[in-house]
């Protein structure tokens, strides 16, 4: 089974840009369909009421329970007092797999983490590009998992790709998803060096493409144990549902 571990879904507020807007799946569900993806994680898009925006991805999970998991998206910083309610909700409620924390937003914070050890959920965090904090991270909250999407960085940051793959090495609660990654090389050593079990498929949907993004990790010609690995089993460990 192939699963997407980051897709954007619902409503966004912002329109300064796609990242912000109303993410919808129609296209990207085709595609998905077409390159064999049977389920989604999805999560947010950029939003100034995160409570809400996760109200509506709970709503389209909940219309398709076999093909969709579903995050809850949390500001670090405008949620403070409330993330671990939040949470709560999303798990217990809507059965969310995991919080999600972006850097656009805020840097991620202990009660995020906190929250994450409450409730035995992974960590979706992007640092766009700020990998270091992926040592406080594992050595402050060892009993949780964090997946760093992007290899680290969105924007290309081949320092910080690097630096990440060193700490994905060191590190036993420190993942990384492969959407975005456009230096197919640091993909390629992130497999070697860290092991296919520290690497999750993601397309970063709708606005990728999940098949070129999936195209990307059979260009590794793993083994097939690992390659089963990246494309679901690593997110089924990680979020419980193994």
């Amino acid at each position: 089974m192939i699963i997407d571990c980051h897709c954007h879904a619902g409503p966004g507020d912002g329109l300064s840009g796609p990242w912000d807007s109303n993410a919808g799946l129609g296209r990207y569900l085709r595609r998905a369909r077409a390159a064999g993806i049977e389920r989604s994680a999805l999560l947010a898009t950029f939003h100034s009421d995160y409570a809400r925006a996760n109200a509506e991805v709970a709503r389209l999970a909940a219309a398709r329970p076999k093909q969709f998991y579903a995050y809850a998206f949390v500001h670090a910083v405008r949620d403070r007092g409330r993330i671990a309610a939040m949470v709560r909700t999303a798990v217990q409620d809507y059965g969310f797999i995991g919080i999600k924390v972006h850097r656009h937003d805020a840097r991620i914070s202990g009660e995020v983490c906190q929250a994450a050890r409450v409730f035995g959920v992974p960590v979706l965090y992007d640092p766009m590009g700020e990998v270091a904090v992926a040592e406080l991270l594992a050595a402050q909250y060892p009993d949780v998992n964090f997946i760093i999407p992007h290899l680290g960085s969105f924007g290309d940051d081949w320092a910080a790709q690097l630096a990440l793959i060193d700490h994905l090495v060191r590190h036993k609660n420190i993942y990384a998803d492969s959407s975005g990654v456009r230096r197919f090389d640091l993909l390629e050593q992130a497999v070697r060096r860290a092991g296919a079990h520290k690497m999750l498929f993601g397309s970063d949907g709708p606005w990728l493409h999940p098949g070129l993004e999936l195209e990307k990790i059979r260009l590794l010609h793993l083994p097939e144990s690992d390659e089963r690995l990246i494309l679901g089993e690593n997110f089924m460990r990680l979020t419980g549902q193994a």
